[in-house]
């Protein structure tokens, strides 16, 4: 159901070198919920606890307090099962080298649904749908993940998490590192999967323009803490404050912030270059009728 809670964090907390003269908190009283099918940005300088929090999602790292829920589930029940979570909540990091590891693309794609123990047949048409789904066809089976593009390796990455058929992709800084170009046939391919699975996305990102344009929703850490939740119009009319914790808005902001002042009024909702396109044609248009 779309508006089903999945994911729901609740006072979470996680401290390294606790009850040590150097205890320092990664992230703190964080309390949030995501629902199914959103698609949500995290946003926060480095060092605010953005990938730290992402990998407790997947089980990777566990809390030190807090509850964690997948699917109304206590993760940190006991006997739950981490490695079911893994397969239905997967994480794409930002440096795909990292987690790609066999011989040719095809059989790196392969070893999620091989190792979840599915027939042969259903391990072979997940992997090659799955490649098919980020733009990779037969012609890449063969080659060494390790000869491959930045691009083309975050292509692989995601399809050996997508081949588990997983309900949430978490994707770490998926565009590092590559061009605009890239990076625009990237972000197409992720709507495409996240509309014909219905999945829900969670993206942390440094790229104030990618979660403007993207992204339903956007969390902002600061220093372990979640300071800021609400849709990325709510989050960049407060860019002062952004600012204040080492973050900005969109550029486009700073821009309609400047016109405004020179008394070109296009309205305070603006965070995308096609809403200011299309804002300004309305304003040359009214100043026109008004001539």
């Amino acid at each position: 159901m779309q508006d089903s809670v999945q994911i729901e964090a609740k006072k979470l907390n996680f401290i390294y070198g606790e009850g040590t003269a150097f205890e320092q908190y990664a992230i703190k009283d964080v309390s949030f919920s995501i629902k199914k099918g959103e698609f949500v940005g995290i946003i926060g300088h480095t060092g605010s606890g953005k990938s730290t929090l992402i990998q407790h999602l997947n089980g990777l790292i566990k809390a030190t307090s807090g509850e964690l829920y997948f699917n109304g589930e206590n993760i940190y029940a006991a006997k739950y099962d981490m490695k079911l979570l893994r397969q239905k909540v997967g994480l794409v990091f930002q440096y795909p080298e990292h987690q790609l590891f066999e011989v040719d693309v095809l059989s790196d794609v392969e070893f999620g649904p091989r190792n979840q123990k599915l027939p042969e047949e259903v391990v072979k048409e997940r992997a090659k749908e799955s490649l098919a789904l980020v733009g990779l066809d037969e012609s890449y089976y063969k080659k060494s993940p390790f000869e491959l593009s930045g691009g083309q390796k975050r292509r692989v990455a995601i399809a050996g998490v997508l081949a588990m058929n997983p309900e949430v992709l978490i994707l770490d800084e998926p565009t590092a590192g590559l061009d605009p170009k890239g990076r625009d046939e990237l972000f197409d391919e992720i709507i495409e999967l996240k509309k014909s699975r219905d999945m829900t996305v969670i993206l942390v990102s440094h790229s104030m323009e990618d979660v403007a344009k993207y992204v339903d929703r956007l969390l902002v850490m600061n220093a372990g803490e979640l300071v800021l939740d609400g849709t990325p119009k709510d989050v960049f009319k407060k860019y002062k404050y952004l600012e204040s914790i080492g973050l900005s808005a969109p550029g486009i902001t700073y821009i309609v912030e400047r016109l405004k002042k020179e008394s070109i009024d296009l309205g305070d909702d603006i965070t995308t270059i096609e809403e200011a396109r299309d804002a300004i044609l309305k304003y040359i248009k009214r100043k026109d009728k008004n001539a």
